[in-house]
């Protein structure tokens, strides 16, 4: 069973927005960094925070911090290079933070057409450990090459809640929660030693084969062993048995359709957010299969 790399290229040129060619021709070791931060500006608003769907079910421009979290992404592959744009986001991050560091699920829409019921019905006045944990470990990866991030305010008390919120579970969250936790205490157990209890805390509530079902979603909507531990060298990998992970990097691998691409089994709100969920999914999965060692690194 082998990923058809030629595959997903093609479905990518065929079906992905630009930002996430972009990230695939990089991936590959024949893009151009400054041609993703290009592609990512696009998104970017004079705030300094991120809209225009970079969140595909998010469709509304202003800034959101669900956009906020897929901007780090692409920022931590870009490296020193969006340095300037990381700490403006940095900025507005804590311009819409909440008194206890936390930030909201999702602030209010100015449009509210094709965006999920979830953004547009969420509370901007109360702090969502799920998107102040995901948002805050894609900040870390960035900070991780940039002191500047890593020294930031905003990082700093959105850690801070997260490790606070974290620490005061005392019964199994939503799947996503659960899930954004672990890989927050994943990506900072070396500055922050008491993340190391608290991963074996919250790794009580996976069970062993690591099949989390989303409470709410669809039908088959369930977090897989990789959601938790994507990094083959993170602590969160001692969570789970050796078969488990390789069972599951066989149904990733599995995956791939016909046409080159992966999917989700997440509900889907918009064509264009459906089709922007493939190209996205795609890239993360060929991208999560070679830090594996499931594609050898000279054929991507």
């Amino acid at each position: 069973m082998n990923v058809d790399l030629s595959a997903a290229a093609d479905f990518m040129a065929g079906h992905a927005r630009v930002l996430d060619r972009r990230r695939f021709e990089s991936l590959l070791g024949r893009g151009d960094p400054a041609a993703v931060l290009a592609a990512l500006d696009g998104y970017r608003n004079p705030d300094g925070g991120y809209g225009w769907g970079l969140e595909p079910d998010l469709r509304s421009p202003e800034s959101q911090p669900g956009a906020a979290l897929h901007a780090f992404e692409v920022l931590a592959e870009i490296g020193p290079g969006g340095s300037s744009r990381a700490v403006a986001l940095c900025d507005w991050l804590q311009s819409v933070s909440l008194a206890d560091g936390g930030l909201p699920f999702a602030l209010p829409l100015t449009v509210a057409a094709a965006t999920a019921p979830w953004w547009a019905g969420a509370d901007p006045s109360t702090s969502a450990l799920q998107t102040t944990a995901i948002t805050a470990a894609a900040a870390w990866r960035v900070a991780a090459r940039d002191p500047a991030v890593a020294a930031h305010p905003w990082l700093a008390a959105a850690t801070r809640h997260c490790l606070r919120e974290i620490a005061a579970m005392d019964q199994a969250p939503h799947a996503y929660v659960l899930a954004f936790a672990v890989r927050f205490l994943d990506t900072v157990h070396e500055r922050h030693p008491e993340a190391a209890e608290l991963l074996r805390a919250v790794g009580k509530h996976i069970p062993a084969d690591g099949l989390v079902p989303v409470e709410g979603g669809t039908e088959h909507e369930t977090l897989h062993p990789l959601d938790f531990a994507p990094d083959p060298d993170g602590p969160a990998r001692e969570l789970f048995a050796a078969d488990v992970i390789s069972a599951d990097l066989d149904r990733l691998t599995a995956g791939q359709h016909d046409d080159g691409g992966w999917s989700v089994d997440y509900a889907k709100i918009s064509p264009a957010g459906s089709l922007e969920w493939r190209g996205y999914v795609t890239l993360e999965a060929v991208d999560l299969l070679r830090r594996n060692g499931r594609i050898p690194r000279q054929e991507a």
